[in-house]
């Protein structure tokens, strides 16, 4: 069997950020709630950063790190996103230029709420296997952000989504996928999957989000049952406790996963409060420290938590982790590979904490301004020019993407 998975990953965490707590404080929010959130920083798109700015700035530094040979390899390219900017042009053709990959290449979008990130990987991942062209890699990029103001709706959808301004974050996360899997290498046939429609949460318009928060975690924690349930058909010596030694989530915000893996532990492992408190201090807390500080990133926080895991965890032997992704609406996934020491030391290359510490912090005013502006560019603009002296001197210590102007609905970027 091939060996197929990540070879490299990079993780873009935006320029700027929000305390979260201090948030909290001014919006006057309930203390128990906002512990369960599990949140520190949220990163904040600023209103020259759109996915493709955030999409590309995580892809570059990968693109950067390989030879012209290697680039040449890049024979497909895909985005998985909820934050398109044109129903029909994918953002994978800005991303793919801006990058100056090779034209002989496959490039398309894919859309399922936050499962994207997941159907992107598998979709490359088979492309790999399928050996059509041997040797050859793909880009998945799962980019998002928070620019939206909660939409006004029927019974179904006013519930309380306060809370969510917390937790919603922007960022992007590159993936390069091929044979030579360093950093995460796909367990092959290992997966179960689960889906079925339901209103949880929606964007019926492009800026906006409606949902039910309540039906959203039943239904969450539903698929995180089903789809390991459906894994362990098809590896039926699998077991939720002792077959991973990691796990990651898709988390929306740490307490909710928390629950989800409390309530697996008391259904499948049979165990108690302090074995349960242990183990998710063990096995899933080091994959939460990235989603702490970034916010939900929608199709790529379930990568994101993996890369926390790889860069947090323990790795003196090969660890299998086991990867949770659900998408509202919905489908979601249970599957698994295997990272190692030479996983940590490829990804820690990339100096993903040390550049979300290089972060400018927002001041609570500053943000409130932003909102009351509008703070970025809506759906559909067609002609709009971005005042890129704004960018921070302090996020300028390399060279990045921002957008610069959209004309006649054609958006323009410069490197900075």
């Amino acid at each position: 069997m091939t060996q197929v998975g990540i070879e490299v990953m990079n993780v873009f965490g935006g320029t700027a950020f929000l305390d979260v707590p201090e948030l909290a404080a001014r919006r006057q929010l309930d203390n128990a709630r906002f512990e369960n959130l599990m949140m520190l920083e949220k990163t904040v798109a600023l209103p020259y950063e759109d996915p493709i700015t955030f999409g590309v700035n995580a892809a570059k530094p990968i693109v950067d790190s390989l030879s012209e040979e290697e680039r040449n390899r890049i024979e497909l390219v895909i985005t998985c996103t909820e934050s398109g900017i044109d129903f029909g042009k994918s953002m994978s053709t800005y991303i793919h230029h801006y990058l100056g990959l090779n034209r002989h290449c496959r490039m398309y979008e894919i859309k399922q709420a936050c499962y994207s990130g997941t159907a992107g990987l598998h979709a490359a991942v088979n492309f790999i296997l399928s050996g059509t062209s041997p040797g050859a890699k793909a880009l998945v990029i799962a980019t998002d952000i928070s620019r939206f103001f909660v939409a006004e709706g029927g019974s179904s959808l006013t519930e309380d989504w306060s809370y969510a301004e917390l937790s919603a974050g922007a960022g992007a996360v590159a993936l390069l996928v091929s044979d030579t899997p360093y950093v995460f290498q796909i367990d092959t046939g290992a997966s179960g999957y689960y889906g079925y429609e339901v209103m949880d949460t929606c964007r019926p318009m492009p800026d906006s989000e409606a949902g039910n928060s309540d039906l959203s975690l039943s239904t969450y924690l539903d698929c995180c049952e089903q789809t390991f349930m459906a894994y362990k058909s098809r590896v039926p010596e699998a077991d939720y406790k002792d077959t991973f030694q990691y796990l990651a989530f898709h988390t929306p915000f740490g307490g909710m996963v928390k629950g989800a893996h409390r309530t697996m532990m008391r259904r499948i492992a049979k165990a108690k409060a302090p074995e349960i408190e242990a183990d998710f201090n063990q096995r899933v807390l080091p994959g939460i420290r990235f989603c702490q500080r970034v916010g939900n990133i929608m199709g790529g926080t379930v990568f994101l938590s993996l890369a926390g895991l790889i860069e947090h965890g323990t790795f003196d032997t090969p660890k299998r982790i086991g990867c949770y992704s659900y998408g509202s609406g919905c489908c979601s996934e249970f599957y698994s590979g295997v990272a190692t020491s030479q996983s940590q030391v490829a990804l820690r290359k990339f100096k993903l904490s040390e550049r979300l510490q290089e972060r400018r912090l927002l001041g609570f005013d500053e943000y409130e301004a932003m909102l009351r502006s509008g703070h970025g560019i809506r759906f559909g603009t067609r002609n709009a020019k971005l005042d890129l002296q704004g960018i921070p001197v302090s996020v300028r210590g390399e060279q990045r993407l921002y957008l610069e102007e959209i004309r006649d609905f054609h958006r323009i970027y410069r490197w900075l």
